[in-house]
């Protein structure tokens, strides 16, 4: 894998995952089992979206998308309480 940034909206093999971490196939699965990294089986195969590979690595990702959702879900509902 020639590119090593990591695309939240991507869709990653286990393979590439492995990669993108710099860890093991065993650590991949033990991490898949324990359920550390969320994947979808597809064609009997796991496929990782990129946004869990960043939250395994970087918890500080997914607290700010959450931050972002919630002022925006704020937004939404203020506008509609004015209604």
């Amino acid at each position: 894998m020639n590119n090593d940034e990591i695309k939240s909206n991507a869709v990653y093999t286990t393979l590439e995952a492995q990669e993108l971490l710099k860890i093991s196939n065993s650590t991949i699965k033990r991490l898949l089992k324990k359920g550390l990294i969320k994947a979808n089986k597809v064609g009997g195969q796991y496929r990782i979206l990129g946004k869990e590979i960043l939250r395994l690595v970087s918890p500080e990702v997914e607290k700010k998308a959450v931050k972002s959702y919630l002022g925006l879900k704020q937004k939404v509902v203020d506008k509609i309480n004015r209604w």
